[in-house]
């Protein structure tokens, strides 16, 4: 079969969809990636096609700072680009990410079947959570369960608001208002990093997280035999700002009161005033771009923003984390992170802040052991490209046209 996979351009959601498709590929399909061009050189180097996708750019008429004008009128242009794209392709299957709505409403367009894609937990509304983002686990007892309710009361409004957006959005190009929804959904984490809750969707399927490396180049190690540490700053926009220098500052020998060997695993090098705050030039460090996945296999300790994608490094690693969240999902993921036991979460961030929980991590072994359990978790998980198959055999697609 021929698999498009469409996710936006930004790291932790093109990252994930090179990962499946490689897995589509190996199994004998036929793959294309519908995303932006940034990564296109290094997805191209490992065999994998590439396809920009349109209308990603925002227009002048795009509102990005209302989050249902962004996920739903641009979803809809970028739709009507992209379904002609997937006809012209043969396409007989779509994967989507969560956020990139487009993919969805194209294969909807096409009359193709479609699944979509969390390339972490899933965070769809649950009457059994809180509102995911809140960080705070399922409420217990009346009081809890009562403030569970309240919250989820107070963020209804702006769920109906979003859905009035994209009903709207839908119409626009032909779709109906309302939105059946994929034929499947792929959740690619950790279930140690999930959270039961009663009203998990039907054909919503568990497969391990989406790990994928954007350089074959390999850390070198500072020399010595104390603590690795990793410091993995976050790709994303909301990430904590000035973390590198803060970070590095809380590991120097003369804060963190003992002497540890650090790697900075980022896709810019720190400054050289941020790299000064570790120490002088003899000073066991090293930074630049090289696999994650390898250098974690040496680790004792990670310092990250807490995106999805560098924590489940760190658990199918077995390392525990120190947790500097931003926006977005990260302090959700650090919180769960936290009442696992895997590691500790730090906000605000300072230089003190940061020493305590590295210290109190390198000493505590449960912490290691807690990680590990959440990696060994991933064996509880199920193929994807199983569930594609079947997806395909109930829709009972059948080409037709110049494509048969």
């Amino acid at each position: 079969m021929h698999v498009a996979l469409v996710a936006g351009s930004d790291a932790g959601h093109a990252f994930p969809a090179f990962a499946l498709a490689e897995r589509f590929a190996a199994a004998g399909h036929r793959t294309t990636v519908h995303t932006g061009l940034n990564w296109s050189a290094a997805a191209r180097r490992r065999g994998i096609d590439i396809a920009e996708l349109p209308g990603l750019s925002a227009t002048d008429d795009d509102d990005d700072a209302d989050a249902g004008d962004k996920l739903s009128a641009r979803a809809a242009r970028m739709a009507d680009l992209l379904a002609p794209l997937l006809a012209e392709s043969c396409a007989d299957l779509v994967v989507s990410d969560v956020i990139t709505v487009c993919g969805g409403w194209a294969a909807q367009l096409r009359g193709l079947p479609w699944i979509e894609l969390s390339p972490h937990p899933l965070y769809l509304p649950s009457r059994g959570l809180p509102p995911i983002g809140s960080g705070l686990a399922p409420g217990t007892g009346i009081r809890g369960r009562v403030r569970d309710t309240l919250m989820r009361a107070a963020t209804a409004t702006s769920i109906r608001k979003g859905e009035r957006q994209r009903a709207a959005a839908r119409l626009s190009i032909g779709l109906p208002a309302h939105d059946g929804g994929p034929c499947a959904r792929f959740v690619a984490t950790l279930p140690g990093l999930e959270v039961p809750r009663p009203d998990w969707p039907a054909d919503t399927h568990l497969i391990g997280p989406l790990l994928w490396e954007p350089t074959d180049d390999l850390f070198d190690r500072p020399d010595g035999d104390a603590p690795l540490v990793v410091l993995a700053p976050s790709t994303a926009q909301t990430g904590a700002p000035d973390m590198v220098g803060v970070v590095l500052e809380a590991l120097s020998e003369r804060i963190l009161g003992r002497r540890v060997r650090v790697v900075v695993s980022g896709l810019h090098r720190p400054s050289t005033a941020d790299l000064a705050r570790f120490g002088d030039s003899s000073a066991p460090i090293t930074a630049g771009l090289g696999r994650q996945d390898e250098v974690l296999a040496d680790a004792q300790v990670l310092i990250c923003g807490s995106g999805h994608g560098i924590l489940a490094k760190a658990m199918s690693a077995g390392v525990p984390v120190v947790a500097v969240p931003g926006g977005g999902d990260q302090w959700e993921l650090a919180n769960r992170l936290r009442r696992a036991g895997a590691g500790r979460v730090v906000r605000p961030l300072t230089v003190e802040a940061v020493a305590d929980a590295v210290c109190t991590v390198l000493d505590d072994p449960e912490c290691t052991r807690s990680a590990r359990r959440i990696g060994a978790s991933g064996a509880d998980t199920v193929d994807p490209v199983a569930v594609a198959h079947a997806v395909l055999d109930r829709a009972a697609f059948r080409r037709v046209g110049p494509c048969a």
